[in-house]
């Protein structure tokens, strides 16, 4: 039968044993976790018009339009959301069609025509969108507005060429810019502020004077 001392030096060893496999443990996990080296970034040439000026830029081929946009030329009115293309605040105008910029890589749009908020207008020179925003306080704390502004731009021009939506009852027939036709097709565009109502509003007027 073991003495006392005997036993006590087992539950020591023990113990020394168990602390040993934790801390390996805990040490081979941190290696597993750490990430690949990234190496050397592959640089391209890449150019396309923004707001009207032509641009050549040399980027990281991974550099997203949101990225190059924002770091590069400094056009910081497109806005960084969630980086997912879930909240809609990168959203810029593509060849006049709406995108999100952070989904897509600046080399993948070479030659094309970009729109951001900027060039939409400027503080003596409202554009319609931006005015009626203003006016019916559709811009809460504005981080999304820029967005907002870019993507009912290209939503009051997508149902005046008949495009139709999720919600429209007759594809083929003529769009009307209902309330239910721009919050469906505003959907992509998220506001933390909840100024829903006044966007639809601000977007109704514009709306009406295109009419």
């Amino acid at each position: 039968m073991p003495t006392p001392r005997q036993l006590e030096m087992n539950r020591r060893d023990l113990m020394v044993v168990a602390g040993a496999c934790a801390a390996f443990s805990t040490t081979a996990g941190g290696a597993r976790a750490q990430p690949a080296p990234a190496g050397e970034p592959v640089l391209s040439e890449v150019s396309f018009s923004v707001n009207g000026r032509n641009h050549r830029l040399e980027l990281d081929t991974r550099t997203t339009l949101l990225d190059a946009l924002r770091e590069q030329l400094h056009l910081t009115g497109t806005k960084k959301g969630c980086d997912h293309g879930q909240c809609g605040a990168c959203t810029v105008l593509l060849d006049g069609q709406r995108i999100n910029s952070c989904l897509t890589l600046a080399i993948m749009n070479a030659g094309a025509e970009i729109t951001t908020i900027e060039g939409l207008g400027g503080v003596d020179n409202l554009h319609p969108m931006q005015a009626a925003f203003v006016k019916h306080d559709g811009f809460q704390c504005g981080y999304c507005t820029p967005g907002q502004i870019c993507s009912g731009v290209a939503v009051l021009d997508e149902i005046k060429a008949g495009i139709p939506s999720h919600v429209s009852h007759d594809l083929t027939g003529a769009m009307a810019p209902t309330a239910a036709e721009i919050r469906e097709r505003m959907s992509g565009n998220i506001c933390r502020c909840g100024a829903y109502s006044n966007i639809v509003e601000a977007m109704t007027e514009v709306a009406g004077r295109q009419g």
